[in-house]
């Protein structure tokens, strides 16, 4: 394998620049040129049509026998055509001339060419990227492709990538990632996938690239709102990201010691909160934190937020959805303090933060082991796998198993755990 690209995909996570720098360093111990691919699968799905007659010409040259040749013809004609269905199985020809389709040895040389793709495509040296490492966000940018689920673009990038010498890509970003990496993979092109996304909501690992980071922001803003909290006497909601997973929401709860964990996998209501802040208040807990993971709304019992808060003379609309702020409103009317008040309840979205910080040490190393694991396992040969982390040692297996394995995505939250730290909150000693 002489030339190998990386793109980061999905949401971005903290610990994604030092993946591809890993991928870098990696790269060049053995000796190859790493290609970094902007915006992920964006960054390959421009179609040059000059640049396709081109690799047409030359893998028509290099191919030996006739049906090789017909096949070359029957691929050009389905790009031309951007054909989406019945397309020809490129992976005999990628497989038995693999690099010799490359146009160019060098990469600016292409760009030289081709300037239109300077912004799809960039050369990554140590010179220049070593010191991205522990910057927050991804330098590669990052965005979602829903153009890639198209046969024909996925096609498309398999001959672009051939075309300028690329023999594998490391894929870092999530489910998602993983799905397109898995399609370029069945058009020939070798795919490794690192699990980079905040959420944990993979479920054939135990830890996913920015998980750790993530909670630890989480962590700061649960100490912080409590420090503020305790000094105004007033209970606190605070929402974090995870999207359809609870682990961010548990983590923080179990590490901030909050009295009430709210997740997208345990069903809840809000009456029921209501009870169990006021039980903490009335032993005299009077700064109870509230830790809700933001997609928790959608297990959360139907609940009257409009008649509430009217009632109120709160400002809502009918069918506004229930949200952190609203949440608060609603126990605020639903509590009493100490003296009989209002419960004076706050609520905080932690928000992006959670995405822009620089990597904690744990997520720094996995960033390491597994972009040096990915590329070693390209040179091995090996394709169409995802890393992950197991016990605390990294592993590596099919894509299809690991995304197989999502349909179980609930099943994957520590229910046990956090039955315990409910239970243990619902007889709270006085404070």
């Amino acid at each position: 394998m002489r030339k190998i690209a990386v793109l980061t995909s999905g949401g971005d996570a903290p610990g994604m620049n030092s993946a591809v720098v890993a991928v870098a360093r990696t790269a060049a111990h053995f000796g190859m040129p790493l290609i970094g691919i902007h915006r992920g699968y964006n960054g390959i799905i421009h179609y040059e049509s000059r640049l396709m007659e081109a690799l047409e010409a030359k893998m028509t040259e290099v191919v030996t026998e006739p049906a090789e040749k017909a096949l070359v013809g029957q691929i050009f004609e389905a790009v031309r055509a951007r054909a989406s269905v019945a397309l020809p199985d490129m992976r005999p020809l990628l497989r038995k001339y693999r690099g010799q389709f490359a146009l160019y040895e060098h990469f600016s040389d292409f760009v030289a060419e081709y300037p239109v793709f300077r912004k799809d495509l960039i050369s990554l040296d140590l010179d220049t990227q070593l010191d991205i490492q522990a910057r927050p966000g991804t330098h590669l940018h990052t965005a979602r492709c829903l153009e890639f689920k198209d046969p024909a673009n996925q096609m498309l990038a398999a001959l672009t990538l051939t075309a300028i010498g690329v023999e594998g890509v490391v894929v870092v970003g999530g489910d998602g990632s993983f799905n397109g990496a898995s399609k370029l993979c069945g058009f020939g092109m070798p795919c490794i996938g690192i699990p980079g996304t905040i959420d944990n909501d993979l479920t054939y690992t135990d830890m996913t690239l920015g998980f750790d980071t993530a909670t630890n922001v989480c962590l700061r803003s649960a100490r912080e709102v409590r420090a503020t909290s305790r000094s105004h006497d007033r209970p606190h909601i605070l929402e974090v990201m995870g999207r359809n997973c609870g682990d961010i929401a548990l983590r923080t709860a179990i590490a901030s010691h909050a009295e009430v964990c709210l997740v997208p996998e345990v069903p809840w209501s809000v009456e029921e909160v209501a009870r169990r802040l006021q039980e903490a208040i009335d032993m005299g807990d009077s700064s109870a934190l509230i830790v809700v993971a933001e997609g928790a709304y959608e297990s959360m019992a139907d609940f009257d937020v409009y008649g509430l808060l009217m009632a109120q003379g709160k400002q809502c609309f009918p069918g506004e959805p229930m949200t952190a702020h609203r949440l608060a409103d609603c126990l605020k009317y639903m509590c009493k303090d100490a003296d009989g008040h209002r419960a004076e309840v706050r609520a905080t979205v932690v928000g992006y933060t959670q995405r822009g910080d620089s990597p904690t040490t744990f997520d720094a190393v996995f960033a390491f082991e597994s972009g040096n694991m990915a590329v070693k396992l390209l040179l091995e040969g090996k394709e169409n796998l995802v890393i992950g982390i197991k016990q605390n040692r990294m592993f590596s297996m099919p894509i299809s198993q690991a995304l197989e394995m999502q349909r179980d995505i609930k099943g994957h939250f520590n229910r046990a755990q956090y039955d315990t730290i409910q239970d243990m909150n619902s007889a709270l000693p006085t404070r």
